[in-house]
């Protein structure tokens, strides 16, 4: 994931916080106390597309832009990438969880009963699939035997 200097965060956050696509003249607008120049604003935003942050299709005669990916999944992609450096993930994980609020824990800990569930979920549905796809095998070999059973013995009785 990439990560993004101060001026590509900044566009970034108006993306993110508007929710709509925006021109390069509008994202220009809501950062002018930033003293940018419009051909500044219009090359970060191609910078950005070309990273895969931001998507952009025509609006007339000038580009909309809007974020490739949510910001939070921005910073969770952020934070994989940052246990990928750990020695240990497990530590990393570990030492993570120890220095959250108590407020935060309870989010984390919500968040994997629930992603634990879902993945129960896949499990049982999976057994289903592959007991019923059993099932029809099992089926089908049986509607092959006795095929060959009755053609067996159509061939003996012809015979």
């Amino acid at each position: 994931m990439t990560r993004l200097g101060e001026l590509e965060r900044a566009v970034m956050d108006v993306l993110w916080d508007r929710g709509t696509p925006a021109t390069v003249r509008e994202v220009a607008e809501v950062l002018r106390d930033r003293d940018l120049a419009y051909t500044t604003v219009m090359t970060v935003l191609d910078r950005l597309a070309g990273k895969g942050m931001v998507e952009r299709e025509r609006a007339g005669r000038a580009w909309s832009y809007r974020p490739a990916a949510s910001r939070e999944a921005f910073i969770a992609q952020l934070m994989l990438d940052a246990l990928d450096l750990a020695g240990s993930r497990d530590a990393a994980l570990v030492r993570f969880a120890r220095s959250v609020s108590g407020t935060e824990a309870e989010v984390l800990r919500a968040a994997l009963e629930s992603q634990s569930r879902a993945d129960e979920a896949v499990a049982q549905s999976q057994s289903r699939a592959d007991e019923a796809t059993l099932d029809s095998q099992s089926h089908a070999s049986e509607a092959v035997a006795e095929s060959q059973g009755a053609d067996e013995a159509v061939a003996g009785r012809d015979g």
